[in-house]
């Protein structure tokens, strides 16, 4: 087992890559937190798989963009584990809206939780990680080369992310490893509405010919927060199939 007595919280892990992660850093021997802002039942669900699994877990509702909120999900934790090993940072939106049509509501909102709320679960969670710590966060392709006007502040904010990792590497070195995941087109929730000439389009221009598993990913995830990624630090994994 990969991640045997380790401490992992995941954001928004009620469902697709969050949720893909969290049964397969229990099934490594982690004990999980499962974190969400509103699906209470879908995260219970997962509770319930990863302790089939054998590992212990908790859930945990918190806005990854709420200070306050933060702050007490971090109390928690620390109160039923005394500490965290590992971080994801998953928990994320998206507005998918004309240039013409964007609010600066729907900007606010994306960096506050894509961007902002990454910020704040790495500063209050990385005075409680022991030495040999791991912060995975989820940035994505939109963030590097595959760009998407009609969710502009997105793209925006997962290269804000990719910057993000690669300064929180070097202000927590040696004793925290922090890197980042840029998944390209995965099969979740938040893709089931695209429409199918778009999505038929799209993976033409996938090499693999076909959108990812959310497993594939937490697969990345997996690697970057075990031993097996001892000495890489500060750096993004794409993992989209090949694109172009």
């Amino acid at each position: 087992m990969k991640l045997k007595n380790k401490v992992a919280l995941i954001t928004g892990s009620s469902r697709g890559i969050g949720r893909a992660t969290a049964l397969l850093f229990a099934k490594e021997g982690a004990n999980i937190v499962v974190n969400y802002s509103k699906s209470e039942k879908e995260s219970n669900k997962v509770i319930d798989e990863i302790k089939k699994l054998g590992s212990d877990a908790i859930c945990i509702k918190c806005d990854v963009s709420d200070e306050k909120q933060v702050k007490k999900m971090v109390e928690q934790i620390i109160k039923k584990f005394g500490k965290i090993d590992i971080l994801v940072n998953n928990a994320g939106v998206v507005f998918d809206v004309p240039f013409k049509e964007k609010t600066v509501y729907q900007w606010k909102r994306t960096l506050d939780v894509n961007l902002i709320g990454v910020f704040l679960c790495c500063k209050y969670i990385a005075p409680h990680m022991p030495k040999g710590g791991r912060i995975v966060n989820i940035s994505s392709t939109n963030g590097i080369n595959s760009f998407s006007p009609d969710a502009m502040d997105y793209d925006a904010s997962k290269a804000g992310v990719i910057i993000l990792t690669k300064d929180l590497a070097k202000e927590l070195a040696p004793s925290i490893l922090v890197n980042s995941i840029a998944p390209g087109w995965v099969n979740t929730k938040i893709n089931k509405d695209l429409p199918k000439d778009f999505v038929e389009e799209e993976t033409e221009k996938i090499y693999l010919k076909r959108f990812a598993k959310p497993e594939e990913i937490a697969n990345a995830i997996l690697f970057l927060a075990s031993d097996d990624a001892s000495y890489i630090t500060g750096v993004t994994l794409m993992v989209d199939g090949g694109y172009g």
